[in-house]
């Protein structure tokens, strides 16, 4: 396959893609013994699995998926935004210790202009949500290409310029409009009314462009070229930037008041791991700005008590004991949990086991705790109040998973915020609307809100890639999930299905989704969660029964090599040799 021509590539991969998806269709279970790919389109998992093919590591292969997804997904993730990144290195390739696990932060920021009232009126009321996800107001200074720079400085393989290939080259010949895209198109309110995506996304008549439609994106080709010959600082200064800044600052809907420097003075961060133990093994995840790592940690632990593997999956007792370790999470999510460069997160006490075993005696095995409160930390004075505002982006946002030959793996969280982010489009790829994740406001009953928009800060997330590994850290896992504040128990669940369920890694990301936010007990639609809604009720549940579009790809370690899992929500493929 790696000598082969382009257009045989093509076939082969079309082949391979039509029998994995009949098999994932009919129980079957993608595997591999070298290296996978599991990401959220079959252009951006092929790209992925070339670079793999031609000895590049697993965050080659993330460069090159994320590039494709830009370009193929334009409503979930791309340049135009940001994105949170755990690295896996296997001692196989440190000449000594133990294997490394860190922690990348591309998460966009807020120009340094902005005041806390970003998103209120003349009058002091808030910017409906409507209003506010779409135009120049939320656009955050894009992260993902300086945090992907970061990373490939240390843990590349192959030559950045090399990376962009199967990206500008789709670009060029252009990519099927898929079903999905189709219908994104057709439901969204402000795609229309911003003229570059008026152009890109409709037809003439103004008609969604329609399934199997051929769509190119040589400005978007052009756009990569640059950035593969000259790096990331082609994208951060110079003519792009500036694009960026005269797209924000002059839109006829909310213009922002980003600036060059702004732009080119965007850092990446490498955070430390959140690292805790779940039963026999240790869970590593994102530090804040997300809220995702602290959150899982959390849920994991506070039901260690409980024995998991004996009780039915998906059974009533099973989603109730997730529920409530869930509310309490997010009671303590929102109220503490916010950018740590700008609030004292108390990560260490909120992940202290002690305290942790403490909340969970909140939990009965037989009704609901009723809503939360965020737990009380010794010696912890909170000045600060976190909030529970934005994220509502169940459509958007794409992770990937990669594992290398040398058994590097990657777990990549990457959004643009709502779909198609702000609807503002710029040398080919869209701006992201991450703003809107701060509180709309700065103050609640007289306290600051720690989510508060201020200059330079990163809006809170609840993207959660999360890597686990045995107690002496072998890989046992890389997966991660789309899906705004819902991705918290989109990933716990399919941790718990895996590893007390022992299902397999495609059977566990299928498994119906669902989350308590420590509001109501969310059950997903059409799904056979719905049966046990009554018993759920006569615990005290107030459920809610809603489509719950996750995007989980991971992929799990076997003795004979990986497993891979798609969620068949999407149109991802989990695809390795």
């Amino acid at each position: 396959m790696k000598n082969s021509s382009t257009s045989l590539y093509t076939l082969g991969l079309t082949i391979l893609t039509l029998v994995i998806s009949i098999e994932i269709a009919h129980g079957g279970v993608p595997t591999s013994k070298r290296y996978m790919v599991a990401a959220a389109n079959p252009h951006a998992v092929a790209a992925g699995l070339k670079i793999l093919q031609e000895g590049g590591s697993a965050t080659d292969a993330t460069i090159a998926a994320q590039m494709v997804l830009t370009l193929v997904e334009p409503q979930s993730s791309g340049i135009g935004g940001g994105a949170f990144l755990l690295h896996y290195q296997s001692s196989k390739t440190l000449p000594k210790g133990d294997p490394i696990i860190e922690a990348y932060d591309g998460r966009e920021t807020a120009p340094k202009s902005v005041t806390p009232s970003l998103f209120l009126d003349k009058n002091g009321k808030k910017i409906p949500w409507r209003q506010r996800k779409a135009g120049g107001k939320g656009v955050g200074v894009p992260g993902v290409l300086r945090m992907l720079e970061l990373a490939h400085k240390k843990h590349g393989k192959l030559p950045w310029k090399r990376l962009f290939g199967p990206a500008i080259s789709l670009a060029i010949k252009g990519f099927r409009v898929t079903p999905r895209l189709n219908a994104l198109i057709k439901r969204d309110r402000h795609l229309a009314n911003f003229p570059n995506t008026r152009k890109f996304f409709y037809s003439e008549e103004g008609l969604a462009l329609p399934i199997g439609h051929r769509l190119k994106n040589p400005v978007l080709a052009d756009t990569l070229r640059e950035i593969a010959e000259k790096g990331p600082i082609a994208f951060y200064t110079g003519p792009i930037a500036k694009d960026i800044m005269v797209a924000v600052n002059s839109t006829q809907h909310l213009p922002g008041t980003i600036t060059l420097a702004d732009i080119s003075g965007y850092e990446a961060k490498v955070r430390k791991a959140l690292c805790t133990h779940y039963r026999e093994w240790k869970v590593f995840g994102m530090p804040p700005p997300t809220s995702g790592g602290i959150a899982i940690s959390q849920i994991l632990t506070m039901l260690e008590r409980f024995d998991l593997g004996q009780i039915p999956a998906g059974s009533a007792k099973a989603v109730h004991l997730v529920a409530e370790a869930s509310k309490l999470a997010f009671a303590d999510r929102n109220h503490y949990v916010a950018d740590s460069d700008f609030v004292n997160v108390p990560a260490s006490k909120l992940l202290d086991r002690n305290y942790l075993v403490s909340r969970s005696q909140l939990i009965s095995p037989y009704k609901v705790i009723g809503k939360a409160k965020p737990g009380i930390l010794a010696d912890y004075s909170a000045p600060k109040l976190a909030s529970d505002y934005g994220e509502n982006r169940p459509i958007s946002t794409s992770h990937i998973s990669v594992v290398d030959n040398g058994g590097n793996a990657v777990s990549m969280t990457t959004s643009i915020g709502t779909a198609f982010g702000s609807r503002l489009m710029v040398r080919g790829f869209m701006l992201n609307d991450e703003l809107t994740d701060f509180s709309p406001f700065p103050n609640l009953n007289g306290q600051l809100i720690a989510n508060r928009v201020e200059p330079g800060k990163r809006p809170r997330s609840s993207m959660a890639p999360t890597i686990i590994t045995t107690k002496d850290r072998k890989l046992v896992m890389t997966i991660g999930s789309p899906g705004g504040s819902s991705i918290i128990g989109y990933v716990t669940k399919s941790i718990i299905a895996a590893l007390d369920w022992n299902m397999t890694m495609q059977n566990a990301i299928a498994l119906p989704n669902f989350v308590n936010k420590n509001r109501k007990t969310e059950l997903e639609k059409g799904s056979n969660l719905e049966e046990i809604a009554p018993e759920l009720q006569r615990m005290g549940h107030k459920i809610k029964i809603r489509t719950k579009t996750s995007g989980l790809h991971g992929i799990r370690v076997r003795p004979n090599g990986y497993e891979g899992g798609a969620d068949p929500r999407r149109e991802g493929l989990a695809i390795g040799e």
